[in-house]
């Protein structure tokens, strides 16, 4: 594993990283060389969402060995609110050199997009350092829902229409944007329900007051093996290693659908390219280890570990796809 404090950058590198710095009007903090002492004090994980949930559970699984590697405690703190935009604003806007977000993929792409009132703008404000951990979701109903297999239950829905309802943890959401595409390649037409997250989704559909959503594989787990609730497809474009028992939708007829979540580790637009470079290597190398791979594929995540620039990429690519569905579908925050 490569520590941030190792040797090898020359004097015309430190001079172009404090050269910079000053550019950009950056903290003595973010100015400091990839070369010298960095992190100086405590470092900060951001999380946008409430403590259990799936990003926050990544982040505390990351926070220990992280803080080892890095030599400097990593504490995470909760910023709950905005679908995790009030987390991601902050990280984009801090300027202590020591603060981080880990982020869902709503957050660095489509965020302004849904709303231009969003006060950061994900593609200039954030600086995108690893891509940890991605997954399908899976489309999920009642066990006693209409239909003994899935290509059954989907022939059932396109008959029904209207009077389907399902349910998404908010407007917006990638889970309300993957339902919306899905109603237009499966040829569906259930009515949107959101609810403030993905436990009272699935509280809903237990009671009946909605009949299908999009969810975390390991968010339903429980409750599929419970016999309460089936899983008629994923979707990923083939068999998910995350997914591997459970056929894609593709499998069962929804052409050309593929749709994935994922969680990321991200900084301000400020840090240094030595810098996040040296961070990604080594969040990278913390989740590809067998113990933290294991440990993510519990919390139902496929491991990346990719560099900022497939980071990049990744953001790119989903920011087309998300913001097409956005605008085709005339989807908009209220």
């Amino acid at each position: 594993m490569t520590a941030l404090t190792s040797t090898g950058f020359s004097r015309r590198h430190v001079a172009q990283a404090l050269g910079a710095a000053l550019v950009l009007g950056l903290s003595p903090s973010w100015a400091t060389p990839a070369n010298s002492a960095w992190p100086t004090q405590s470092v900060r994980l951001v999380v946008g969402f409430p403590a259990g949930s799936s990003p926050d559970l990544t982040a505390r699984a990351l926070a220990e060995p992280l803080a080892k590697a890095l030599g400097q405690n990593v504490i995470v703190e909760n910023k709950v609110g905005a679908g995790g935009n009030i987390a991601a604003d902050f990280v984009a806007k801090s300027t202590d050199g020591h603060t981080l977000g880990l982020m869902i993929n709503g957050n660095m792409t489509i965020a302004r997009i849904l709303n231009p009132k969003v006060a950061y703008d994900p593609l200039k404000d954030l600086a995108p350092i690893s891509l940890i951990g991605k997954a399908p979701l899976v489309l999920t109903v009642p066990a006693n829902a209409p239909g003994q297999s899935a290509a059954e239950w989907l022939s059932q829905a396109q008959k029904a229409g209207d009077k389907l309802s399902y349910a998404t943890p908010g407007v917006g959401t990638v889970a309300h944007l993957g339902m919306e595409l899905l109603k237009t390649k499966a040829g569906i037409a259930p009515v949107h329900v959101p609810y403030p997250g993905n436990p009272q989704v699935i509280t809903a559909m237990l009671g009946g007051q909605v009949q299908l959503a999009l969810l975390p594989p390991a968010m339903a787990a429980a409750q599929v093996r419970g016999g309460k609730l089936r899983v008629i497809g994923s979707t990923s474009s083939g068999r998910s290693t995350v997914t591997a028992d459970v056929p894609s939708l593709s499998e069962i007829g929804v052409k050309d659908y593929q749709l994935e979540i994922w969680n990321a580790v991200a900084a301000p637009a400020s840090m240094p390219v030595a810098v996040a470079t040296k961070l990604s290597a080594m969040v990278s190398d913390i989740v590809r280890a067998p113990e933290m791979r294991a440990r993510l594929f519990q919390q139902g995540w496929q491991v990346v570990g990719s560099s900022p620039e497939g980071l990049r990429n990744r953001i790119a690519s989903d920011t087309k796809a998300l913001g097409d569905i956005i605008r085709s579908q005339k989807i908009e925050l209220n």
